[in-house]
Parts: C-alpha cells; sequence; structure tokens
C-alpha cells in the first residue's frame, strides 16, 4: 500500500496518513461512499463553487494512520461494503508557453482551443459606463472607450480560460481573473 491516504478531490494532489485535511461540512459530501477531502481549504473552495452550496463550510480533520486505515478496509470488505472507488488517475503534466504568445497559441499548448471571433461585439453596457463616469468625476466619456474596454475585457476573459483549462475545469470561476489592483 502506498505512503497516501487518499487525494485530494479537487487538485488530485496526495494526502498523507495521519496528515490535516478538510472535509465539506454538507452531510452529503462528507459520506463514506462519496468521501470528499481537500488538501487545503483553496480545493475546498472551489467545490463548494461547483457545487453551489447555500451554507457550508471547512471542517479541519485528521487522516487515518496506515494501521487504522488498512483496519477500516478490511471491517468494510468482511462486511461486504465494497470501500470507496479509487480517484481516477491524476492530471496530465500540462506545458506551459513561456513568453508572449497570442492568446489562440498559448490556449492550444494548454489543451484548449479558443475559436478566434470575427464578430467584435461590444462587452460593455455603455449607459452604465457613462453613468459610472459621470458619478464618479462629472467627465462625459467617448462611445469609443467600448471598443478599447471590450478588447480588455476580451484578453481578461482569455487568460480566465486558459486558467480554468490548467485546473482541468470547464467553468471559468472568478478565482480565474486577476483582480485590478487599486
Amino acid at each position: 500500500m502506498a505512503e497516501t491516504w487518499l487525494k485530494c478531490s479537487a487538485c488530485r494532489n496526495e494526502i498523507p496518513f495521519n496528515a490535516t485535511h478538510w472535509v465539506c461540512s454538507v452531510s452529503t459530501c462528507n459520506r463514506a461512499r462519496t468521501r470528499l477531502v481537500f488538501c487545503t481549504v483553496s480545493c475546498w473552495d472551489s467545490h463548494v463553487a461547483v457545487l453551489r452550496h447555500r451554507d457550508a463550510w471547512a471542517v479541519e480533520a485528521r487522516a487515518p494512520t496506515k494501521d487504522v486505515w488498512q483496519k477500516e478496509l478490511a471491517v468494510e470488505a468482511a462486511e461486504g461494503r465494497a470501500p470507496p472507488p479509487p480517484p481516477p488517475p491524476g492530471p496530465p503534466a500540462v506545458r506551459r508557453v513561456v513568453g508572449d504568445a497570442s492568446p489562440v497559441t498559448a490556449a492550444a499548448v494548454e489543451g484548449v482551443k479558443l475559436v478566434e471571433v470575427t464578430d467584435r461585439d461590444m462587452l460593455i453596457v455603455m449607459s452604465k459606463l457613462k453613468k459610472y463616469i459621470k458619478d464618479r468625476s462629472g467627465m462625459n466619456c467617448s462611445d469609443a472607450v467600448a471598443d478599447v474596454l471590450s478588447d480588455h475585457v476580451r484578453l481578461l476573459c482569455d487568460e480566465a480560460i486558459r486558467s480554468a483549462a490548467r485546473d482541468e475545469r470547464k467553468t471559468v470561476l472568478d478565482r480565474d481573473l486577476h483582480r485590478p489592483r487599486r
């Protein structure tokens, strides 16, 4: 038997025997059959974002020792209960782009296919933008600002898509976007 107890349900990192880990406070997540375990609170947080728990928290726990775990598996086998299914194999190694590359090239190397968008739709609600600028500073706003801001939003979205792909998710989450500096 390996020197690891289980793998993190989110990032697939190994959790060694007798190590601290976190479990979800929601009962359907911490049943013996489901057995979701997380190596860090941020991994637990990604789980909550996907499952959209209304009221949940991370509960700190300690993995069993190797002897206790073997006894637990033996009891389950004696009672006819199947042990929890083994976790799927870890993610393949991801190659990262070093230096400047186009979003399409970087995404292709990281395993995401970004389709070139030919239509240049405006992604900014101009009435809201103009109101914000007017309320904040008393200044007016040119309509040409929308095109530049839309380009910035597209770049942010492309980076967020690549970040979600690196984490092997099909959903872009708020943590995939870089927070603006103030």
